[in-house]
């Protein structure tokens, strides 16, 4: 088989989310917990982590409501679009430090993110800046 060096074999488009090489953009691997109904989680989406006397551990979309004796903390963002069911926890990869575009991380429907969240990811390494679309 030959191969062509001018051919296009993938592109890959920015999109955005990552503003700088500074701090690196560290991936690790979370499990998020099943919802009520099934839906696709977007890259880019901000996940909390369940704690407390009632947590699990699991992550799940900024902007969830809490269970009693529940803490939600903003912790990592999500590497890439994933679909969580309705019967099973999923793994998933999500960035656990970097510098994001404020504008593009999501939370969830009708939740924005409170100086309390930025300041709890600042904490975990990973940054939030304004940063212009072009």
């Amino acid at each position: 088989m030959s191969k062509r060096l001018d051919e296009t074999i993938g592109s890959v488009e920015y999109d955005g989310l990552i503003v700088n090489n500074e701090p690196v953009a560290d991936v690790f691997s979370v499990t998020i917990r099943k919802g009520a109904a099934t839906e696709t989680l977007k890259r880019g989406t901000v996940l909390a982590l369940s704690e407390g006397a009632a947590g699990d551990g699991k992550m799940v979309i900024l902007g969830t409501t809490s269970a009693e004796n529940e803490t939600l903390t903003a912790n990592c963002v999500l590497a890439d679009d994933v679909e969580v069911g309705t019967t099973a926890d999923v793994e998933a990869l999500a960035y656990r430090t970097g510098h994001f575009a404020r504008n593009k991380v999501i939370a969830k429907s009708g939740t924005t993110l409170s100086a309390a969240d930025e300041e709890a990811l600042r904490k975990g390494g990973i940054l939030l800046s304004d940063a212009l679309a072009y």
